[in-house]
């Protein structure tokens, strides 16, 4: 929001203060005829300009939950665009627990609740739930606290926490890639050093395309990619951004990067002893042949 917005609802705010009191002071129990304003009619006003300024907002009813609570997770949107609302969990070890879509409402509302009480909810600590509305500059978060786990786990004892990734980016063994989705949701990601590919776990409902932009500390050049396990070639690769065309039903898109071989790596030595053998076998079928047979 900028300054001169701030100001303007300052002014609104201020006014409506001063008109109220005025009336009070003025006419007594007229303060509560028709054409006044309460002061929760003028906070609201002031969070609907609020909300017009923002393109979606996400709120929950609490910030603190006990392992078997239930999280109100409520939002809203400034304009409604006919996109769904992605809506993703992150634990305190900055892993998935949960991604799910909601429908906006006529109004520009959407709600949903979280029941902690699941095994991908047994850490305590912070919970990100993230909310995506077509685009990473519609995208906004909220933070809740769990406490009260069973575990007999201390905080020493939780693995390091992996690095926060913001709402369009997916973590991948402690790193985050950039990526933008239609057509279905990303549910996961993991690397494969021995491949030197990024495995991206998609739900695709409907034809749709992936776009992810690795760093180059984490894949610097595209090769080839799968799509299901098969060589694909819808894609569209610029320097390390890859764009990939996949049909509705696809479960995992693999991403394999350049692959350079070393002048006398593993496959070089392979292809020398298999020519080493073939020379032995030969000269020793010569050999054999300029023998005299009696």
């Amino acid at each position: 929001m900028n300054s001169r917005t701030s100001f303007a609802l300052l002014a609104i705010l201020a006014t409506v203060a001063t008109l109220s009191m005025s009336s009070a002071y003025a006419a007594g129990d007229d303060f509560y005829q028709a054409g006044t304003m309460y002061p929760e009619e003028a906070k609201a006003l002031a969070q609907k300009m609020l909300l017009e300024e923002i393109p979606v907002s996400v709120w929950t009813d609490k910030t603190d939950y006990d392992h078997n609570d239930m999280i109100m997770v409520t939002g809203q949107v400034a304009h409604i665009s006919g996109f769904d609302i992605t809506v993703t969990v992150v634990s305190p070890l900055n892993s998935i627990v949960t991604i799910d879509q909601l429908t906006v409402a006529e109004d520009g509302s959407f709600e949903t609740t979280l029941n902690t009480a699941g095994e991908m909810w047994k850490y305590d600590g912070t919970y990100i739930i993230k909310v995506n509305y077509g685009n990473a500059d519609k995208s906004n978060k909220a933070k809740v606290e769990l406490t009260g786990s069973d575990l007999n786990e201390t905080p020493h004892s939780i693995p390091p926490m992996d690095k926060q990734c913001s709402v369009n980016e997916i973590s991948a063994d402690s790193h985050c890639i950039q990526y933008s989705i239609s057509g279905g949701m990303v549910t996961g990601a993991t690397l494969n050093t021995n491949e030197n590919s990024i495995i991206i776990n998609i739900n695709a409902e409907d034809d749709g395309t992936l776009t992810i932009t690795p760093s180059k500390t984490v894949q610097d050049g595209i090769f080839m990619v799968l799509v299901d396990g098969e060589e694909w070639d819808d894609v569209e690769i610029i320097g390390n951004e890859v764009t990939v065309m996949f049909p509705a039903g696809t479960e995992l898109i693999e991403i394999i990067g350049t692959f350079v071989i070393p002048e006398f790596g593993t496959i070089a030595a392979m292809i020398l002893a298999v020519a080493i053998i073939s020379i032995i076998a030969i000269s020793a079928k010569s050999r054999l042949s300029i023998i005299p047979r009696y």
